[in-house]
């Protein structure tokens, strides 16, 4: 059986701290916009919508968003090695959840921008952790 190397230190400490940094903001935004009663959200920001209130979205964001962040963080913290794969769907959650809220309240600020950079971020990092960063860069397969 072939091991796979683990990725640097930097990397794996990189991918928890964005992690944790998103799921800490998933679970505020949950409480937010469930018990805390859409923070202060306008409503016609999401008139025309399936919703009718910031509560269901709330739901999604801790649930979906915060969730394959626990996911990515125990498997990583545990030694899975299925944390890097996981990381990467953590990011691409999170980069999904922007467009489609910025879609649904046709509404941007500086926390969207913010975010998908975090969600860019962390799929990049997972992507490489996995692999994709050859070592040493310029080499090359040998012909058949």
């Amino acid at each position: 059986m072939r091991s796979t190397p683990r990725p640097p230190r930097t990397l794996r400490f990189a991918l928890i701290g964005i992690a944790s940094f998103s799921l800490l903001s998933a679970l505020a935004g949950m409480v937010g916009l469930t018990v805390g009663g859409g923070m202060g959200l306008p409503l016609a920001w999401i008139e025309g919508s399936i919703f009718s209130s910031y509560f269901w979205p709330g739901v999604i964001l801790g649930i979906v968003v915060g969730g394959v962040q626990v996911l990515a963080l125990l498997a990583q913290l545990r030694g899975y090695r299925v944390a890097w794969g996981l990381h990467a769907a953590a990011g691409l959650t999170m980069m999904i959840w922007i467009f489609v809220e910025i879609a649904i309240m046709l509404v941007w600020s500086p926390l969207h921008g913010i975010y998908f950079v975090t969600g860019l971020l962390q799929t990049i990092l997972a992507v490489l952790a996995l692999g994709a960063w050859p070592r040493p860069f310029l080499a090359r397969t040998p012909r058949a």
